[in-house]
């Protein structure tokens, strides 16, 4: 059985910098497929640097009773994307930032089947971008990082009742924004 995260961040805060690498090894992707997914790739691999060296200067601040430490990783790299949007001249990401969504390297092939988007990728944009900015944080962290609404209140610094309260106001959110958009072709087909 592999050893916990809370234990390598231990180890790591103790002084044993392998402990640290088998962290980094274990989920710099996600983290850099979160990054890139927020941003650009270019930015990505900056940032990635910038959430790593925040998470080595903090191992002393994690909670141990997270036994998996994506929901820190994510909160680190959310506050480093907030910075680099702020710097960028950009306050909260809209549908610009969005606008590269599809075409990138997702680790996760199946959360492309899943969601369909290559067959509805200008509708999930378009809906993705209307979503308010905190309904929206908490549903890609959940649909695209595959956290637990728990842990995603965890990665945001929101208490579990409002993630999943926000994760169910996107989701119904979502579901009439797209069928909003399924129906209006069919409706206009049958105008014309």
């Amino acid at each position: 059985m592999p050893e916990s995260d809370a234990s390598l961040v231990r180890k790591a805060a103790a002084g044993h910098p392998s402990a640290f690498s088998d962290l980094l090894r274990r989920h710099g992707q996600a983290i850099h497929a979160y990054l890139v997914r927020r941003s650009d790739r270019h930015a990505a691999d900056d940032l990635l640097g910038e959430v790593w060296l925040r998470a080595y200067t903090a191992m002393g601040q994690y909670d141990e009773r997270w036994q998996d430490a994506r929901p820190w990783l994510y909160g680190i790299a959310r506050n480093v994307l907030r910075e680099h949007w702020r710097r960028a001249g950009a306050a909260q990401p809209g549908a610009e930032a969005l606008a590269h969504l599809g075409a990138i390297d997702d680790p996760w092939p199946d959360v492309d089947a899943r969601l369909d988007a290559a067959a509805r990728l200008t509708s999930l944009r378009r809906a993705l971008a209307r979503l308010a900015a905190a309904d929206r944080d908490v549903l890609l962290l959940v649909t695209w990082e595959g956290l637990s609404p728990t842990e995603a209140a965890v990665a945001l610094d929101i208490p579990p009742g409002t993630a999943r309260s926000r994760l169910h106001r996107a989701r119904a959110v979502m579901r009439q924004l797209l069928d909003d958009d399924v129906a209006r072709p069919a409706a206009s087909y049958q105008e014309t």
